[in-house]
């Protein structure tokens, strides 16, 4: 093991954008995704920087010392200048840079980043302390063996994510290509065509209660999904149990946050319930489907539609009223019902594709511990 400083350096020699041709790229932390991959960039022009920024080149590793949790670590596949709040890191001869990248989003070493930032709100990773990073050093053509080896793993992985987008994507295109423009369907308040309840604060003291049951906050809600992963309990008493409780094919929408992201809910969990900042719409089954319904919230929200009904005097917000004003456009039931029988062959192909990341994601992970170890 050597200290990371012994085997790389960390350049942060300053230039002025305003000395530099406008057309050289530009990259912010906005422009790295956790992960390192590199989504689209600036230019020094358009971005009108005017403080001084750090130089990279192809042969750096780009490290985020903002916020180090997030593990943006990218690998730039061309040159410019970035933001300050990321380190330009240059691997020495005896260093692989492609083996360096992989060290360095290892989990273990973004906590230990993480843990080692200082400042409250926001956290920054210091230099020198990045420097002290040890590292393993087998020799030059082992450092290339392994990586190669990541990489690879790694490749399969992006494959099933851009499978997952384009699965995201292909149901968007149904639902285009099935409505169309959705004026032309009759046109109808959400309120008529849903029965809704929004939520409300719970007292404390039912946090420690003795007949404690699940239920949904607004941070499980994701479009057309529940994250499952952190769901809380409360003791319900029987009034709130009976105002409460979900039923398959309910559909829950968010008051706050993004106000208007929404999912169908199919009863993954026994007896469950929902709190405030979520709406609960119940669906007239005689006149609309909720999954046709979430798919035109999406749409909605994502047209600009949906602000007009959104108030944002400190918070964005869609109150009860404001949702049940809502103009819905209400195609034939049977239609709504092709579109869902769609989607849920859509999902099923989802669903094996996301089965495959999760196994690549262990392989992934149970690679990169070995490969640090001695062990790959």
């Amino acid at each position: 093991m050597v200290a990371l400083g012994e085997v790389a350096h960390v350049e942060r020699a300053g230039v002025d954008p305003r000395a530099l041709d406008p057309d050289t790229p530009y990259l912010g932390l906005e422009h790295i995704e956790r992960g390192g991959r590199i989504v689209g960039c600036g230019t020094v022009g358009t971005a009108e920087l005017t403080s001084t920024k750090f130089s990279f080149t192809t042969e750096h590793v780009l490290f985020g010392k903002l916020r180090p949790y997030l593990g943006k670590i990218a690998r730039p596949p061309f040159s410019g200048v970035c933001s300050t709040d990321i380190l330009p890191i240059r691997p020495g001869e005896g260093l692989d840079r492609n083996y360096l990248v992989h060290y360095l989003r290892q989990p273990t070493v973004i906590g230990l980043a993480a843990s080692q930032a200082t400042g409250a709100n926001l956290p920054r990773l210091s230099p020198r302390v990045l420097e002290a990073f040890e590292i393993p050093l087998p020799p030059l053509p082992e450092q290339r063996r392994i990586a190669a080896i990541l990489d690879n793993a790694d490749a399969l992985r992006t494959k099933r994510r851009h499978t997952l987008a384009l699965l995201d994507d292909l149901t968007k295109s149904v639902f285009h290509d099935m409505f169309g423009e959705l004026t032309q369907w009759p046109i109808h308040k959400f309120g008529d065509v849903c029965e809704t309840r929004l939520g409300k604060m719970l007292d404390a003291k039912q946090q420690t209660g003795e007949h404690q049951r699940p239920y949904l906050r607004n941070a499980n809600v994701q479009w057309f999904r529940f994250d499952l992963d952190d769901v809380l309990s409360m003791d319900f008493d029987a009034k709130s149990r009976a105002l409460l409780q979900l039923q398959p094919w309910d559909l829950l929408i968010c008051e706050g946050g993004e106000p208007g992201r929404c999912a169908v809910w199919r009863g993954q969990i026994a007896e469950c319930y929902y709190q405030k900042a979520l709406h609960r719409a119940r669906p007239n089954t005689r006149l609309a489907h909720p999954e046709f319904i979430a798919h035109q919230m999406w749409h909605l929200a994502h047209s600009g539609a949906l602000s007009d009904y959104v108030t944002s005097a400190t918070i964005a917000h869609l109150t009860g009223e404001k949702l049940k004003q809502l103009p819905l456009a209400v195609p034939p039931l049977p239609l709504q019902k092709e579109f869902a029988t769609r989607v849920a062959a859509i999902n099923a192909e989802r669903t094996a594709a996301q089965r495959s990341l999760d196994t690549l994601d262990e392989l992934f992970a149970s690679l990169q511990s070995r490969a640090f170890s001695g062990q790959l």
